[in-house]
């Protein structure tokens, strides 16, 4: 494993253990009070903690060196895992929902203590820093897995607060807000799946990583090259291959055709963050007819 992959894997575990004291927390105490909205936070933190596991495993699958069945790498292994630490949201959101609309027809009032308030200030306090702490590094070290997985832990802090606002109802004599709020965590939890999957996918389906203007505009700034088109690009954001056809003049030798096809391999690369390969096909550019 190299050492950005032991770097996300040290972040995932270190986030997994704090998800996981917050998820006990709000579950336990939630379950002592009868307060549903409180326990339906509880598991929405406690699936951050599922999908922390994921991401270990996408992680130590993605870094896996090239091989033969899987010549480009296995980097899109934690791309996957971010597919399915959406599903688990979106899971966990309809299971809110089935509860919310049980608790209808229970006529259960919940139980609020000013405990209930610290505890719920308090978790969403270590999901603000675990956010943060989680995205800064998501960014700096092009992972998707942390990325998602900050998202994942972010809308906890939103979920929270409409927690927090539902406990100052119940206290007011409104209990019936308890599986109303409930059913909104489920909405924010679904929500925040459905984006991670929408960005996922365009990694799986090879979208575009880079704009081919800007790649053109890289490529002929080298001396030698006439023009480029065919440009394309693919992968993950610190994974990304780059095919393009590159014009020189006809009469340029062999030798001379190679110094400037790595010459443009160099300066994209310079140029753009997280390249890993740039193939290149050296083309003759036409000669105009004669009159």
């Amino acid at each position: 494993m190299d050492a950005r992959s032991r770097k996300i894997k040290n972040i995932l575990i270190q986030v997994l253990l704090l998800n996981l004291a917050v998820s006990f927390a709000k579950i336990i105490y939630g379950m002592l009070t009868n307060t549903l909205s409180m326990q339906s936070d509880g598991y929405h933190s406690l699936f951050d903690g599922v999908s922390n596991v994921v991401g270990l495993i996408g992680v130590q699958m993605a870094s896996k060196p090239p091989d033969t069945e899987h010549p480009y790498g296995h980097h899109k292994f934690e791309t996957m895992a971010s597919v399915f630490i959406a599903v688990l949201l979106m899971f966990a959101g309809f299971n809110i929902v089935i509860s919310a609309f049980h608790r209808f027809g229970s006529g259960t009032i919940p139980e609020v203590t000013t405990f209930s308030f610290l505890v719920m200030i308090g978790t969403m306090a270590i999901n603000y820093m675990v956010t943060i702490y989680e995205h800064h590094y998501g960014v700096k070290l092009q992972s998707e897995v942390l990325i998602a997985d900050s998202m994942h832990t972010k809308s906890d802090i939103y979920v929270s607060l409409s927690v927090i606002l539902g406990l100052v109802a119940i206290k007011a004599g409104f209990p019936i807000l308890d599986p109303l709020i409930a059913i909104i965590i489920a909405g924010i939890i679904v929500y925040t799946g459905i984006r991670i999957i929408m960005e996922s996918s365009s990694v799986l389906c090879d979208a575009s990583q880079l704009k081919p203007e800007e790649i053109y505009d890289v490529v002929c700034s080298v001396e030698g090259v006439i023009s480029c088109y065919d440009i394309r690009s693919r992968g993950t954001a610190g994974h990304i291959y780059i095919d393009l056809c590159v014009e020189v003049h006809p009469s340029m030798s062999t030798f001379r055709s190679h110094d400037i096809a790595e010459a443009v391999e160099y300066k994209i690369k310079q140029h753009f963050e997280g390249v890993q390969d740039v193939m290149i096909h050296i083309e003759p550019t036409p000669l105009e007819p004669a009159p």
